[in-house]
């Protein structure tokens, strides 16, 4: 843990946990769900975003009803394995928008990639384009989603920390 930021008390917690479940909720909700009166429980939030415990707020948009997406995950090896090619790699991944999530990875892989598309065909120029860009990228493999199962959402935050 960083030792320049606050440290979490099973209060903090349970405020991060809640705020995890529903933004939406209000202070006095809140501060009612953990134990606090309002104005303590709202500047426990501000320290928390202040923090950057709190990263953003944001709403859970459900893509199906949007139209058709298909979910890919990818593992990237790159060619070269120099600092400067994983952070080549890294700029250029961060700025396609069909990627979610970009892991570096222990393994017989370095990357593992989130892609949320159109379609197969979608994802497949968003690669070509990439191999194009000469990124580093000496072989990747495509693992097309079939179904989700569930997709968790917020963090048992209560079984990771102790306090």
């Amino acid at each position: 843990m960083d030792p320049g930021l606050p440290k979490l008390d099973r209060i903090d917690l349970r405020i991060l946990a809640h705020l995890q479940k529903n933004a939406r909720v209000t202070n006095v909700e809140l501060a009612d769900a953990v134990g606090l009166s309002a104005s303590p429980c709202l500047v426990r939030v501000k320290r928390l975003e202040k923090a950057g415990y709190i990263l953003g707020y944001g709403a859970d948009i459900s893509m199906r009803k949007l139209g058709d997406t298909t979910s890919i995950f990818t593992e990237v090896t790159l060619a070269d394995h120099r600092m400067q090619d994983f952070s080549r790699f890294e700029t250029a991944i961060r700025g396609v928008d069909e990627v979610l999530e970009c892991h570096l990875v222990s393994g017989g892989y370095d990357y593992m990639l989130k892609f949320l598309t159109r379609s197969i065909q979608h994802y497949q120029e968003i690669i070509e384009e990439l191999l194009a860009r000469n990124i580093g990228i000496e072989k990747y493999f495509s693992y097309v989603v079939i179904k989700s199962v569930f997709v968790k959402r917020h963090y048992p935050l209560e079984k990771f920390f102790d306090t």
